[in-house]
């Protein structure tokens, strides 16, 4: 076996998941978007998600503040803005300017869904945990939706939509569209 740098733990877990977070700025209302590929879903009742965002990044302090963000499942064919919102600081630019996404309400939260992602979790953060150089703030779900058409009988039509996942540094790759039943 190859020997690893014990700092590259994580990179043995990739692909992950990637997901386009929105926050808000409580006093001026401006939004923000974050690129995470650390999430995780915690409980089914009540239904939680875990997100873990490092301490220096602006939408750690938004976030913090506000107690709401969503999470927004985009597709490969918006690779280039999700490598955009994962290098670029929300206190130095717009986010949405920056990469064309368009910013929606949300149903439940104050900050918006991203309309051209293809589902959405809007989270209330019920805790918060420091995790070394992370926080994990730990979000109730209160509202779930996706495009029709693209999740039915409880399962993603991974025929239908093609989410990131994040390999690493600036690649990413996405699901097969060979769906294997495990007998």
């Amino acid at each position: 076996m190859r020997k690893l740098d014990v700092k590259e733990f994580h990179r043995l877990m990739n692909p992950r998941p990637t997901v386009l977070v929105t926050s808000i700025h409580p006093e001026t209302g401006k939004p923000n978007i974050i690129t995470l590929a650390w999430t995780a879903p915690a409980s089914h009742r009540p239904r939680l998600i875990a997100v873990f965002i490092s301490t220096k990044r602006y939408s750690h302090d938004l976030i913090a503040k506000t107690k709401e963000f969503v999470l927004n499942i985009p597709g490969i064919e918006l690779v280039d803005q999700a490598y955009a919102c994962g290098t670029k600081s929300g206190r130095n630019v717009d986010k949405f300017t920056l990469t064309n996404l368009t910013a929606k309400p949300a149903r439940k939260v104050k900050p918006p869904i991203i309309e051209e992602c293809f589902a959405h979790l809007e989270c209330k953060v019920v805790d918060q945990f420091p995790v070394g150089d992370h926080s994990m703030f730990i979000g109730k779900v209160v509202a779930a939706y996706a495009n029709k058409g693209i999740f039915e009988q409880g399962m993603l039509k991974i025929e239908k939509v093609s989410p990131i996942q994040h390999l690493g540094e600036r690649i990413f790759v996405t699901s097969s569209k060979e769906i294997i039943q495990a007998e």
